[in-house]
């Protein structure tokens, strides 16, 4: 949305139209957006409400669907909901989309279709078929997702839809709630709260963190790209421990917030937490690099900072106000 808002006279986008059931509350930076003629943003449910309701939805040239929960702690809340926003949300858009002749076509998939990785398996690549649980307390969420990449190649191998499928890893920046309930966001809260920054687990699961503005260049790639493909966007290293992560944002912390805090290590209230989470998650990116010329370039550090000063800035405005 914000990059639309920077460059979309440059690039000659006529409107916008923002689609959302606003379930997990309304963002406050949506209202940026009200004085601007070109954003067309409706509450609207995916899963019941008709896209024909919305009168500029027929002239739409590029689709992009991440109608979905993505956070764990609240796609466990809302199963059923997840579920059915990656499979009859998707499936809605097609059915109205297939006869228009659509430009592009993305679909947010994720990392968790791998599931857990085998060691040999990591860095994944996008022909890694997954080691994933469809019972356990996630498989609303990685399942629907798998769905929703057979429901893209049935579409695009049948009507030639511009289909491109997205799998995100660990992105994180401004946008992201401090009430997500995702790690990047829940040590940020700790340090604008000035309380120590608390690990749910013994801190040895690793990942990749991927800034804001890198992955949105990797989606509008992919958005762009105008034939059916599917990319994994992340970053390749560093690979880090949640344990390494925390410290990161301690440091960080010091330096824009006056942080003192320290690490501490707690379990999780909810006993399913941490069940089927992946030890370690890590993408080969190559492929999107070759096709895509996708080249992410912000480190992690320099990504919580960028993180942390919009954040410390939104907070004196609102402050201001």
């Amino acid at each position: 949305m914000n990059f639309f808002k920077e460059f979309g006279d440059r690039l000659s986008v006529k409107n916008v139209i923002a689609l959302d059931n606003f379930m997990l509350g309304t963002p406050d930076w949506l209202e940026d957006f009200k004085e601007d003629k070109r954003f067309i943003i409706r509450k609207f449910d995916i899963i019941k409400d008709r896209i024909e309701s919305i009168l500029e939805a027929k002239d739409a040239n590029y689709i992009i669907h991440m109608a979905s929960i993505a956070s764990p702690t609240f796609y466990r809340q809302y199963p059923i909901e997840t579920l059915d926003a990656n499979i009859w949300g998707l499936r809605n858009l097609f059915d109205y989309y297939v006869e228009k002749k659509v430009d592009g076509f993305l679909f947010f998939s994720s990392s968790e279709i791998y599931g857990d990785p085998t060691p040999d398996a990591i860095p994944t690549q996008e022909d890694y078929r997954g080691f994933v649980s469809c019972t356990g307390p996630r498989a609303c969420y990685d399942e629907s997702k798998r769905f929703g990449e057979t429901m893209c190649m049935l579409f695009s191998q049948k009507y030639g839809m511009p289909i491109a499928v997205v799998r995100p890893f660990n992105n994180y920046g401004p946008g992201m709630r401090l009430g997500d309930k995702r790690v990047p966001a829940d040590f940020l809260k700790n340090v604008v709260e000035h309380k120590d920054i608390v690990i749910l687990s013994n801190g040895s699961p690793t990942r990749t963190f991927c800034y804001v503005a890198d992955s949105v260049a990797g989606y509008l790639k992919a958005l762009l790209h105008g034939t059916y493909d599917y990319f994994n966007i992340g970053v390749e290293t560093p690979e880090i421990t949640m344990a390494q992560l925390a410290e990161i944002y301690k440091q960080a912390g010091k330096e824009i917030f006056g942080y003192e805090g320290e690490v501490k290590y707690a379990q999780s209230e909810d006993k399913q937490y941490l069940t089927n989470n992946p030890q370690r998650r890590c993408p080969n990116i190559e492929k999107a690099r070759k096709v895509l010329d996708y080249d992410p370039t912000i480190r992690v550090e320099e990504g919580v900072r960028r993180f942390m000063r919009y954040v410390k800035e939104d907070l004196a405005n609102k402050g201001a106000n």
